[in-house]
């Protein structure tokens, strides 16, 4: 649906390419017909970006967790399962791993009724399990976390692994484009403990602007990332004490170079930084599964969550200064990469793990 899903899949194809195997991603929503997939994804993002109200009672009636029964995706995403079964076999997959929840819906449907061939193992990108990840018929689920994990068993008899996250090589490596952000840094806002305010792909983010000026008033350097949404990049771009770049392709540099992500969504970016060994807040979070994702990651101890202005200037004085506190916070994060996401799908799949 977001950016997210689509790193987390290029990263597996890439990782499973380069140990010889075949790999190829594919988006589920295109293969929705009538344009239901186009219509559902512009929904999602007027939703979040416009009208969060309106996706909170969507996740609080489709998606959050509890023991009352509520509708399922599924109905939906079986439209897909023509396309996606004769795509399997066109193919000769050996595996399907979904990474988004309607994908995972439609593969468990699919493997209950004998329809698909391939095993399905589930990577659940999310560190907050919905109810509509779970489908009792895939054959293997991946989790972010151990804690995630006890979850999914709690909820379907399924084989369940703790893999960690997934992030490109480049965000556990020295980045040598750290440096060039620094010196950007220092010549925007000499002195200032830059902080980068993440509004993911989509640009969506509720009061960002009152957030960079808070920032800049306390002394930090807002560095806002608007994603694509070109519209508040250029409503944000004069703001003052704030630095508002373009789309940015190196993120392993800028995370490197800044000293705490304030995240919204507990997402890949907000994963990203963990690996880059930046700490993270979270604050004024997306509805539903962000809230969720955010008060979870707290939870765990890998980020911080403000609840308010005061509470989120508290965390980036302590987070910025180095320091025991501001240490822990990185060792913490990076603590979560720790399993071989490949070893078990390629497993499941009957081949060999390079």
């Amino acid at each position: 649906m977001g950016a997210g899903h689509d790193t987390v899949a290029g990263e597996l194809a890439r990782r499973a390419r380069e140990q010889g195997h075949d790999a190829r991603t594919v988006d589920l929503l295109p293969l929705l017909p009538h344009g239901l997939g186009t219509g559902l994804r512009l929904f999602y993002q007027s939703s979040v970006r416009h009208f969060p109200w309106a996706y909170a009672g969507l996740y609080h009636a489709l998606l959050r967790p509890g023991p009352r029964h509520r509708p399922s995706g599924l109905p939906l995403a079986r439209l897909a399962g023509g396309r996606l079964t004769e795509l399997a076999e066109r193919t000769d997959a050996d595996v399907v791993v979904p990474v988004f929840h309607l994908a995972a819906q439609l593969t468990g449907h699919l493997r209950a009724q004998g329809r698909l061939r391939p095993p399905s193992a589930v990577f659940l990108t999310d560190f907050a399990v919905h109810r509509q990840w779970l489908h009792p018929g895939n054959d293997l689920y991946l989790c972010l976390t151990d804690d995630t994990a006890r979850e999914v068993r709690r909820g379907i008899p399924v084989p369940v692994e703790s893999t960690g996250p997934v992030v490109a090589p480049a965000f556990l490596a020295p980045a040598g484009g750290a440096a060039r952000w620094r010196r950007r840094f220092e010549e925007h806002a000499p002195g200032r403990p830059p902080v980068v305010l993440s509004a993911g792909a989509w640009g969506a983010a509720s009061e960002l602007d009152g957030t960079a000026r808070l920032l800049a008033g306390a002394g930090f350097l807002p560095v806002v990332l608007c994603g694509r949404n070109d519209r508040l990049r250029a409503r944000l771009a004069g703001l003052p004490g704030a630095l508002v770049p373009d789309w940015v392709t190196d993120m392993p540099g800028l995370l490197r170079a800044a000293r705490v992500l304030v995240d919204n969504a507990a997402g890949q970016t907000a994963v990203q930084a963990l690996a880059c060994g930046t700490p993270v807040v979270g604050y004024r979070p997306l509805p539903g599964h962000g809230a969720e994702g955010v008060r979870r990651m707290a939870a765990l101890g890998v980020s911080e969550n403000a609840a308010d202005a005061a509470a989120l200037l508290r965390a980036l004085r302590r987070l910025s200064a180095d320091g025991a506190h501001r240490e822990g916070r990185i060792a913490q994060g990076r603590e979560l990469f720790h399993g071989d996401v490949l070893a078990p799908v390629t497993a499941l799949a009957g081949t060999p793990s390079a």
